[in-house]
């Protein structure tokens, strides 16, 4: 009896090779190309922040004040108001960008967002009690904001515990909570004095005004800490993509894993909104934008964080600039963001899929 043979011709195994190889390096060509187009366009963006207001000052004023040098008016309106302005919505949307990818990929869902599970209500929660009831210094609120947060994040999880957490009872449990604490929010509002409202209300909406070199080195320090945690879980998370088990077999610790990406995630969520409020969708919006510009199966970290820095530079502009009034940050970016929840789930209702 005569023994099959393969079918597979060796010219046949070396082209696929080659096409698997050639396809690698295109993905790899496109996410540094989109890499340098976004680093572009955000130093435009900052830069055109720092120049561009009621007085236009030229690149090269900028820089002198950023060196040091003293120039007249440039010293003042660019280097206390302007270029902590600046820096801050370039750290937040750093931030948020990061920590809203994080959160996306690990439990594969869109919604899965700190916007949408609870971690920026709780912040705001946090804070607005820290202002209207306790009047604590803005050092103080930031620090009970970031505590609640983290608090929150740990809360919604352990309910939506069940031998593991699903994407889905994970939202639908940080969508309740986030009711729960929005109404609080809101009772706080109804109950306090009118000139007490308006700092909370500001917190609230997310802004950059009265931004300070406290709030950016507070921010940038998550940032530079926590950026590199990310980066170096980031193997793990795609291989958990697999399926836990899978995941197991291939060496990867998913529960431990999934701990420091939440803790990390958490951590820059906190600080970016304890700094500017919970500038909203950002966080949701910067991970799908990243991963249609640079393709499905790569490290998405990186774009994430330059589209969400994009987004608050080019809405904060917009928001002082662009309109008769001037207004937020938070209200441009919710003007963008909410479309596109609504487009979200009608596209995934018509789909057949779940949440």
């Amino acid at each position: 009896m005569s023994l099959p043979t393969s079918t597979t011709t060796p010219g046949a195994t070396a082209g696929t090779v080659a096409a698997v190889a050639a396809e690698r390096r295109g993905r790899h060509r496109r996410w540094w190309t989109v890499i340098g187009v976004l680093t572009v366009l955000v130093t435009a963006s900052y830069l055109l922040s720092l120049c561009f207001g009621h007085t236009f000052y030229q690149l090269g004023d900028v820089w002198r004040v950023i060196v040091g040098d003293q120039v007249p008016g440039a010293s003042y309106t660019v280097g206390n108001l302007r270029l902590p302005r600046a820096s801050l919505a370039l750290a937040c949307g750093l931030a948020f960008g990061l920590g809203g990818v994080v959160f996306q990929t690990m439990l594969r869902n869109p919604l899965a967002s700190p916007d949408i599970i609870g971690i920026s209500s709780a912040a705001s929660a946090a804070a607005v009690f820290s202002i209207l009831t306790l009047s604590l210094s803005s050092a103080a609120t930031s620090a009970f904001a970031i505590a609640a947060a983290l608090a929150v994040a740990v809360l919604v999880f352990a309910l939506a515990w069940k031998g593991g957490v699903a994407g889905t009872r994970l939202i639908l449990v940080g969508i309740g909570v986030s009711a729960i604490l929005t109404s609080l929010t809101n009772w706080q509002l109804s109950t306090a004095q009118t000139w007490d409202t308006q700092e909370a209300m500001r917190w609230l909406t997310g802004s950059l005004n009265n931004a300070s070199w406290g709030d950016v080195r507070l921010v940038l320090v998550a940032v530079v800490v926590l950026t590199p945690v990310l980066l170096a879980q980031w193997r793990n998370l795609a291989i958990t993509q697999l399926g836990d088990d899978t995941a197991e077999a291939l060496g990867v610790r998913v529960s431990r894993t999934r701990l420091i990406l939440v803790v990390a995630a958490v951590g820059l969520i906190a600080f970016a909104t304890a700094a500017a409020g919970p500038i909203a969708f950002v966080a949701f919006l910067s991970g799908p934008i990243a991963a249609r510009l640079v393709g499905q199966g790569t490290n998405l970290l990186v774009p994430a964080a330059l589209v969400g820095a994009l987004l608050v530079l080019v809405a904060d502009f917009a928001g002082q600039w662009l309109f008769d009034a001037r207004y937020p940050v938070g209200v441009v970016t919710g003007v963008l963001g909410a479309p596109y929840l609504i487009y979200l789930i009608i596209r995934t209702n018509r789909a057949g899929g779940s949440l």
